[in-house]
């Protein structure tokens, strides 16, 4: 691939132009730009500011999972991912030569998204980029634009900003910082970053090659071509397949990047005779660690500068495009006056979760593969042993786990069950897809439905009447056998009753659905009354607010 350059005209600012952001993102990697976009698609202008002028360099991240992908759709870039992305739902585990078992992430059918995508962030960056440039008259990007100071002035931040033309200062509403790992903005603002370091160091090469290796997840616990360690393999777009090496604590990161040491480690993998260029390689350690706030007044972190993970199991930028997901609806609705300051904190609350969740499995993931003591490599020599004919075994083994949507269920944005319900998803949950028709029976996918605004998903045997509900800000979606029409309402068709099925839905079953498709509430019959304290709830409003709305 050859790498974009972008460049930046003078800012107006440095003519005297100082028109106040409501929002200045920083960052333009894959979640500054899903940001940047996501925001965008709600009418809120953002100004994203980077220090390079290019996307990443190598693949970096390359996994990205099926929520990830609906996030994208919304956004309008969903297909393109996919299109130029190797798709699978398959992995495979190994101890030595010997398979220990293999697993399907997505084993049903009716989903317009598979469970995995493999495509460089390289690639994910650029899509994004391409994307934001189809509405430039509310995303600006500034490539090599430094924030070189920042300062919060109590409703806002102030700026200072160096880049070729000079150096400026810009006023913002609000700041999101997605300036990375080593974020300079968290640095900058003194917040300690607690967590814990793994020694152990890791291998990344990136090879082109023609070879058979299925388009599956490769794991290797004590692979025969790499004695005592462990090793992964994932085929990527354009004949690129990326391979990780454990390489234990003691190892020189300068000797073992260089070709002469990584080559032999490739071929060892891939044969003596397979053609292999090497097209990119770094040796790595992490850490597991996250702010303990994500929120500092006017400053909002996310993604790795809020919280970083292993790279096992898919949960970095993943989880970094789950927060974008879940912050800018709410940032929306407070830039435009519609909901209390206080939404933003829920960020906080939701996706504090989230990190944790993803620290843990991370963590857990280290140690079975990184095993630091004998009870540690007793336990998991003897999970290899069995896992191979041992349901319960392999339930203990422990390759990644791969990234999943964290449910908030029970957190202050959802309103709990009034009545209970057989299956079905649970206030906080992702939205499952289905295949759904519109009413002229074209095909159609449920999730294209929900998200963006509040949504009320219902289902019904008869035109409902949502005459109750036409002071509520709500788009309303219905699930209705052919020949029901409902004013007001797109109405869509259920041909083989997926949708029901995965929303446990009978006649006059409802949902209401936040803007980043979780559902809020859930309800067995339709009372207007009673969505209108869930959406309330759902908005952050106060508890007043929620009453007077009964």
């Amino acid at each position: 691939m050859s790498t974009p350059r972008y460049a930046s005209a003078p800012p107006p600012e440095l003519s005297g132009e100082a028109d106040r952001r409501p929002v200045v993102v920083i960052g333009a990697g894959p979640v500054g730009l899903t940001c940047a976009i996501d925001l965008a698609s709600r009418g809120v202008p953002v100004l994203v500011l980077d220090d390079d002028d290019t996307v990443a360099t190598g693949s970096r991240a390359i996994c990205w999972a099926k929520r990830t992908l609906e996030i994208w759709d919304r956004l309008g870039v969903g297909t393109r991912m996919v299109d130029k992305g190797v798709t699978w739902n398959t992995g495979r585990v190994f101890h030595g030569a010997r398979e220990l078992y293999r697993f399907d992430l997505l084993p049903e059918g009716g989903h317009r998204r598979p469970a995995f995508v493999n495509l460089q962030q390289y690639y994910v960056e650029e899509f994004l980029i391409d994307r934001a440039g189809d509405v430039p008259d509310l995303i600006a990007l500034r490539w090599n634009s430094t924030v070189t100071d920042l300062v919060q002035t109590g409703d806002g931040v102030r700026l200072t900003v160096e880049c070729p033309h000079g150096t400026y200062t810009v006023e913002a509403a609000w700041v999101i910082a997605a300036d990375g790992a080593r974020s300079p903005t968290r640095t900058r603002m003194g917040l300690p970053f607690p967590g814990q370091r793994f020694e152990e160091r890791f291998l990344i090469a990136d090879v082109t090659m023609r070879a058979g290796f299925p388009t599956e997840r490769l794991f290797w616990f004590e692979p025969t071509f790499h004695a005592g360690q462990s090793a992964l393999m994932h085929r990527q777009p354009d004949g690129v397949f990326r391979l990780d090496f454990q390489l234990g604590p003691e190892a020189d990161p300068e000797l073992e990047r260089q070709p002469d040491r990584v080559m032999p480690r490739v071929r060892a993998v891939v044969g003596e005779d397979t053609p292999v260029t090497l097209e990119w390689c770094s040796v790595y350690s992490f850490r597991c660690a996250r702010l303990e706030r994500f929120v500092h007044g006017r400053v909002i972190f996310a993604g790795d500068s809020a919280h970083v993970v292993s790279p096992f199991g898919a949960r970095g930028g993943n989880g970094g495009v789950q927060d974008a997901d879940n912050l800018c609806w709410k940032l929306a609705l407070v830039v435009a006056g519609r909901a209390p300051e206080s939404l933003v904190a829920t960020y906080d609350e939701e996706r504090g979760r989230a990190a944790d969740e993803n620290i843990r499995h991370s963590s857990r993931t280290t140690a079975f593969m990184t095993p630091r003591n004998g009870a540690e490599r007793g336990l998991r020599d003897g999970v290899l042993a069995l896992a191979a004919e041992a349901p319960f075994a392999r339930a203990l083994l422990n390759a990644g786990r791969l990234s999943r949507p964290c449910s908030l269920a029970g957190l202050s944005l959802q309103t709990p069950d009034a009545a209970p319900f057989s299956g079905g998803p649970e206030p906080g949950t992702a939205c499952p897809d289905a295949p759904v028709t519109d009413t002229e029976g074209r095909p159609a996918w449920l999730l294209d439905r929900l998200g963006g605004p509040f949504t009320l998903l219902l289902f019904a045997d008869a035109p409902p009447d949502l005459t109750p509900l036409a002071g509520l800000d709500l788009r309303m979606v219905v699930v209705a056998p052919p020949g029901i029409a409902v004013p007001g309402a797109e109405v869509l068709r259920d041909p083989r009753g997926v949708a029901a099925a995965r929303y446990a839905a009978a006649p006059g079953t409802a949902y209401l659905i936040r803007p980043d498709a979780h559902v809020a509430a859930r309800f067995p019959t339709l009372d207007p009354a009673t969505v209108a304290r869930a959406l309330a709830r759902a908005t952050g409003r106060p508890d007043s607010a929620i009453r007077e709305a009964a």
